[in-house]
Order: structure tokens, then sequence, then C-alpha cells
């Protein structure tokens, strides 16, 4: 026989699961919608070659007109090619940096636009610390070429944001650009140029922490700078090599993969000399491709790693299998 006491209990036990079923299939009352973000995290990306340790740095992005800068294709041409990779023009175009870590140096390659090309990019600096580093820790920066994307990130208000750093860059490049006499010749559309690579380098040159290079010169053991004039006078690569693995540094020698790699003839505005830089371009995707080394590109969408593999009279680019080891 059911007694009060166990009835009781048994009705209030039922009732406490009505109503925390009822509490699951119920949904809250609506919230305020929450405000969109609307920014990416941070811009460093790493992985280790050999015993080095490399970081690829994002300055940011900033949108150009590659359906028209592109030279030597046909009209209409880019932008079709553009759309069959579902890219959109203007092309969002990113600005990259690669800081290697020797185990005693801190070197880093290109150094972002600064504040010399907009408010979408500038980013280099808060992404260098995001990723735990200082500005004052650099030993060493090295310069593919003296363009404003390239060396605005050198200097702000005429002082150094890399103190301790010595600037390495070719001769060819530091003589042309760093010309008051070119700059006198140079069209009027080109002279900014001119006036972005002394703002940025001249300071490093008072402070008598300019160094340039001529020819293929080992900067550091393991990093080597290779000439590839032809996108400016003194264009550079940088090999770098550690324990059997090897990365290069292209610096501008392609702008836009989803036309440059399966097209390598199609040059850009930009070069100082295009048959030249489609010759270099040529020649670095075939000697990547046989050898099967890892490249590192400053306009290539962040960040700028991967592998080049031939494909017919073209190449594919084939960027890195996200890691969150860095391996």
């Amino acid at each position: 026989m059911m007694t009060l006491r166990t009835f009781l209990l048994r009705a209030t036990l039922a009732a406490s699961f009505t109503t925390a079923t009822a509490a699951v299939l119920v949904p809250p009352a609506a919230q305020a919608a929450a405000p969109q973000v609307k920014t990416q995290a941070p811009g460093f990306y790493r992985m280790m070659l050999g015993d080095f340790e490399v970081t690829a740095l994002s300055d940011g992005t900033v949108p150009l007109p590659m359906d028209q800068l592109l030279t030597n294709i046909a009209p209409g041409q880019a932008k079709k090619v553009l759309a069959q990779s579902y890219i959109d023009v203007p092309v969002e175009t990113s600005i990259n940096a690669f800081l290697i870590n020797t185990g005693s140096k801190l070197v880093l390659v290109d150094c972002g636009a600064g504040e010399l090309f907009g408010p979408s990019l500038n980013k280099l600096v808060p992404n260098l610390r995001a990723a735990g580093y200082q500005p004052e820790q650099i030993d060493a920066v090295l310069i593919t070429h003296l363009h404003s994307d390239h060396v605005g990130g050198l200097t702000v208000g005429g002082k150094l944001i890399f103190p301790n750093a010595t600037v390495h860059v070719d001769k060819r490049d530091a003589d042309y650009w760093l010309s008051t006499a070119n700059m006198d010749k140079a069209p009027a559309d080109k002279k900014s140029l001119f006036q972005g690579a002394m703002a940025s380098l001249n300071p490093y040159i008072a402070a008598d922490k300019l160094k340039t290079f001529e020819g293929d010169t080992e900067l550091f053991p393991g990093i080597r700078a290779i000439p590839t004039p032809g996108h400016t006078p003194g264009h550079s690569f940088y090999a770098v090599e550690s324990n059997g693995q090897k990365l290069v540094l292209w610096g501008d020698v392609m702008h836009v993969a989803a036309v440059q790699f399966p097209q390598p003839s199609v040059t850009i505005q930009f070069d100082s000399d295009s048959k030249e830089a489609a010759a270099q371009r040529k020649k670095a995707y075939a000697d990547a491709a046989k050898q099967g080394y890892w490249v590192g590109v400053a306009h290539v969408s962040f960040p700028g790693l991967g592998h080049v593999r031939a494909d017919g009279k073209g190449y594919t680019w084939l960027p890195p299998n996200y890691s969150t080891t860095g391996h």
C-alpha cells in the first residue's frame, strides 16, 4: 500500500523532472544581437626550417586594380582569370614580411609599408609583438628592394623602428632609389617611390646602420642574398638554409598568384625592366618546382609561404598545410 509520504515524494520528483525537461526544451528569450567584430586574428604564421624558426608577418592588405596593372596579357583576360578563382577586383593584396630566428640572430626580411600606403596597412609591428618579439630585438633587416611597401615600415616620424638593427640592401638598388638626381629625372608619378625610399632609409644612413652588398653574398650563416634584377635594378632574393631544408624569399618576382603562376609571362607596371623581371620569374619558378624547396612571396595571400609545382606550360602554387605546432 502506498503511503502518503511515498505519494508526496513521487509527486515531487515528477514535478521536478517536468520542470527540468521544460527548461531544456523551451528556448530562452531572444537576446540583443552581438555586434560584429570585423577584425582578423593577429597576422603571424610560424614554421620550422631545419633548426631555424620562420615567422611570416602580415603588414595588412591593400586593394589594387590588378586587372589594370598587369601587362603582357590580353585586355580583359586578367579579370576573367581572377573571376575563375573567385577573386574580385580590385584585388585585396597581401603585404608579407618574414622573420628568421636562427637561434643567435633575429633577421627580418622586408618590413611592410608602414604609413606610406594607407590605413589598411602598418600592421607589421603589432603582429611582430603578437608573435612574441619586440622591434628592439631585431638584429638585421634585409630588404629585397626599395619600393615603399617593403621599406616604409623601417621608420615612423623619422625615428628608427628597429633601433638595434642594421639594414642590408643591394648596392644597385640603394644607388638608384636614394639618388636625388634619379628622382629629379623620374616621371611625376614615380617620384614618390624615391621619396619613400629616402624617408625610410636616410635615418639608418645617419645612424651608420645601412650596409650594401654586391652580387651573390652570404650575409649570415645560412642566409644568402641572390641578385635578381628586373623588378628593380637591385632586386634580391634571400635564400635561407638550415639542416638540409631551404626557403627562398622572392620579394616581388611576382604579384598575382591566380594569374602569374599559370601564365608566367604576365608582367606588371611596377617593374623597372619587365623583360628582365619575366626572365627572373621564369627561372625562379622552374628552380623552385625542380628542387622542391619552400618559397616565400611578398604579395601572395598571407602567409605567402608554399611550394611551386610545374603544371603544363605554367605552374601551380601550393600553400602550406595548416599546422598549429609550427613544424
